[in-house]
């Protein structure tokens, strides 16, 4: 990675009404936000720091990290809650009326639903795995329940076996990763936090809820996303398995979708460089239809 792009040198804090909101900010042109995904240790720059001098050719990539993950100011919402909330104001503090949005599982069911609500601010939408729902394997993926072991009692053991299932190439799965994760994850307001999202008694109560909610889910609105959308998915993915593709790929109007081989959760570390041809092609693509 280019000195330029250090954690340091590309952090960047904005002031809202809700906290501060934190960010890595690299390269000219338009803006491109992308949105992390959940998880023990979860942080945006951890998702795409890899990712970061590629794009920085092309766009001003602004990497939002979410309130309740340990890096931006926590609020006292539900952590989905307050990423939809930060998104907006994000975008509004940096006056930016329309950007592309990359994000990775939970981030792009994030960037789904602003771009439902706030059509004419998204122009194009990547998601990473993730958006949908169970249509042939089980409604707790072998992923979530061992993030949901985790985060009723962390412990390295636990925390080694969820990350062996985020990858194909368990080799990637290395003492740096474990440790990085494992501080964050451990820290208390993180872990409260998390517990929120994941502990089995938050995500038992979550399914009562939604079982005599009369508001469909998120993936019921699909069909009111306008922007062009391409979905990328690892074939291997254990988290969120392939088969959740199949609802966004028939009910988003204008939607393709990449299947990348032997690679699991985290497509844009472990395909890295097929990734980004995908998605930097869909994104520079020149679109005389819209």
């Amino acid at each position: 990675m280019p000195a330029e792009l250090t954690y340091e040198a590309t952090l960047r804090e904005l002031a809202t009404d809700r906290g501060v909101l934190r960010y890595h900010e690299a390269g000219e042109g338009p803006p491109l936000l992308m949105l992390h995904g959940s998880g023990p240790g979860v942080t945006g720059w951890r998702n795409f720091r890899g990712n970061l001098a590629r794009f920085a050719e092309h766009f001003r990539c602004l990497v939002l990290e979410f309130p309740g993950f340990g890096v931006s100011d926590p609020t006292d919402e539900h952590p989905m809650m307050a990423a939809g909330g930060a998104t907006g104001r994000f975008l509004d503090g940096l006056g930016l009326d329309q950007v592309d949005v990359v994000g990775n599982s939970m981030g792009g069911i994030i960037g789904a639903q602003f771009a439902i609500r706030r059509p004419e601010r998204v122009r194009r939408l990547v998601t990473v795995g993730g958006l949908g729902a169970n249509v042939f394997s089980p409604g707790a993926s072998e992923g979530i329940r061992l993030l949901m072991e985790f985060t009723d009692d962390p412990s390295r053991e636990r925390l080694v076996r969820w990350l062996r299932a985020m990858v194909h190439d368990q080799r990637l799965v290395t003492e740096e990763l474990v440790e990085e994760r494992w501080q964050q994850a451990t820290d208390p307001d993180t872990l409260a936090s998390a517990r929120r999202m994941y502990g089995s008694k938050a995500m038992a109560a979550r399914a009562k809820a939604m079982a005599q909610s009369a508001e469909p889910p998120y993936w019921a609105m699909l069909h009111k996303l306008q922007a062009r959308t391409l979905i990328t998915w690892g074939r291997d993915d254990r988290v969120s398995p392939v088969d959740m593709a199949l609802v966004p790929m028939r009910t988003i109007p204008d939607a393709q979708v990449t299947i990348f081989p032997n690679c699991g959760h985290w497509v844009m570390i472990e395909q890295k460089d097929a990734w980004e041809s995908a998605v930097l092609a869909f994104l520079t693509r020149k679109d005389e239809s819209k």
